[in-house]
């Protein structure tokens, strides 16, 4: 065994760094044939399934089993879609209507694209179990609140997502989706007995192993059942002992971003790598806030110095880099096996049919006493109450069904409210009603039972015009209006859908709640 000469190669190994720039910046390259083991692909790395097979092509030529892995949950958190919003309806739409053939089918079509863009790793599906309503990260991105459920799709998923050899990777463990707080800000405390977290928040881990998913991706979560001092990312006894002992996996271990506050704002970039390594680890994803090389310079460092300081073992390490370089290969293999062509994608834009299909069947309708008649007569007005934004939801993703409405129903107007824009008014309903006298009036909202401001604009409008037509692309826990339709994603395929519903374009009749 080398005595130290190897360690910045193989410290290089386990890195998953971002970058700025649609294609390969020259410190890239330059680490790839140094032993860099992967990157991390974003919505700003992104502008065309073509472009992005171009960028895995330069990637590859320096380093032909290098991991290219993206953040795509098919969903309202999307990087490969980011600038149109995903043609599939994401997670919660797909176990609402609880079809595990449909789910995997999605997933299928999303592995395809992917790995014809030469993308390998997909920080997908999320596992969470949803369980906490009031969840302000999680929501929609899990497939339901009930562990059976979210189990079977998460398998579902996985089989679909690795068949054309891109990895996938279940998420957050041991489970995010019992916290009110958002681990890009805090650390969440999930208080729940050993007993509890295997009955609910390990069912669906449980079933992406049985499923053969290539990785897990830690949550920055205390989770005292099992570690009452050290948040999963780092806790060895949940990495080393729960995962790796007790559930038997042993396929790549990769941490959320580490410079997210949940472990950075205690022990920093470089603190939180190490300790993540020496727990267990074998990926570090960085890079959505540090998407520089002199990040990568102080993390791959700071490991060869944890190294030969024996913080952490020297064998810890080469075992992570084997896992890496594993599941290198794996995907190299997988891929060609399954006759993949990088860069064949079709024209940007395209879409997925089968994510507008199952968009489509998630749709669910509630009708009260006086509700109006679908599809609409007239051109309608369109207001979107837009509540702050999920951090793991880039800025630049559209939302909304005020566009292909549009696109529908020429001359539809549309406005969008944030909560700045209705303080202190003395009659919001009125600066929300301004445009839409004596037109089919569509207010449009996201997790109204999370935001009070817009449950208030809401009720308030909706005393004026009963005959409103209301939209929740969230989770639909307050059904207000007397006719209340419900998407379950704000996805461009969910949006669309509840369009086509109502502007009564040929579709199938939605399924009533």
């Amino acid at each position: 065994m080398s005595k130290h000469g190897e360690l910045p190669e193989l410290a290089a190994a386990v890195l998953q760094p971002g970058f700025v720039g649609t294609s390969a910046p020259d410190w890239i390259r330059r680490w790839l044939g140094d032993g860099l083991g992967g990157v991390a692909l974003f919505a700003r790395n992104v502008e065309s399934p073509a472009q992005v097979a171009a960028l895995t092509a330069q990637l590859r030529a320096e380093r032909a089993d290098v991991i290219v892995a993206i953040d795509e949950e098919a969903g309202d958190v999307t990087r490969f879609e980011s600038r149109l919003g995903s043609s599939r309806p994401g997670n919660l739409a797909l176990g609402v209507i609880d079809d595990p053939l449909l789910t995997e089918a999605v997933a299928r079509d999303l592995g395809c694209d992917l790995a014809t863009a030469g993308i390998t790793l997909d920080y997908a599906p999320d596992a969470d179990v949803n369980n906490n309503p009031d969840n302000p990260v999680i929501g929609v991105r899990s497939f339901g609140a009930e562990p059976l459920l979210v189990a079977r799709h998460t398998a579902a998923f996985v089989r679909g997502l690795q068949t054309f050899g891109v990895a996938g990777c279940a998420k957050h463990f041991p489970g995010h989706g019992d916290t009110s707080v958002d681990s890009h800000h805090d650390v969440p405390l999930i208080a729940r007995t050993a007993d509890e977290l295997a009955a609910r928040e390990l069912v669906p881990f449980r079933a992406a192993i049985a499923a053969g998913v290539k990785s897990v991706m830690t949550g920055h979560l205390l989770v005292p059942a099992y570690d009452a001092e050290l948040p999963a990312t780092l806790s060895h006894r949940i990495l080393t002992g729960l995962l790796r002992e007790e559930l038997g996996f042993d396929g790549l271990i990769v941490t959320d971003g580490i410079e997210m506050q949940g472990v950075r704002r205690r022990y920093g970039l470089a603190g939180a790598t190490v300790r993540a390594l020496a727990a267990g680890v074998d990926a570090i994803c960085v890079g959505g806030d540090h998407a520089d090389e002199q990040t990568a310079i102080e993390l791959r460092d700071a490991i060869v110095e944890a190294v030969r300081s024996g913080e952490l073992p020297e064998q810890r390490l080469r075992d992570a880099v084997a896992r890496v370089r594993a599941l290198g290969a794996w995907t190299t293999r997988t891929q060609k096996e399954a006759g993949v062509t990088h860069g064949s994608q079709p024209p940007a834009g395209l879409g997925s049919d089968v994510g507008f299909a199952a968009a489509r069947r998630a749709v669910r309708v509630t009708r009260g006493e006086g509700a109006p008649e679908l599809p609409i007569v007239g051109v309608p007005h369109v207001v979107e109450f837009a509540p702050p934004r999920n951090i793991a939801i880039g800025s630049e993703t559209p939302w909304g069904i005020g566009a292909p409405l549009s696109e529908l129903l020429p001359g539809t107007t549309a406005a969008r409210f944030a909560a700045e824009d209705l303080e202190g008014l003395g009659d919001p309903a009125g600066a929300v009603l301004a445009g839409a006298d004596g037109r089919p009036l569509v207010l449009v909202v996201r997790d109204v039972h999370r935001h009070r401001w817009i449950e208030d604009a809401l009720t308030a409008v909706l005393a004026v015009r009963p005959d409103a037509i209301v939209v929740e692309m969230g989770i639909p826990v307050t059904v207000l209006g007397g006719l209340h339709v419900a998407t379950f994603g704000a996805t461009r395929a969910c949006g669309l859908a509840a369009a086509e519903l109502i502007a009564g374009a040929n579709v199938p009749e939605p399924v009533a709640a």
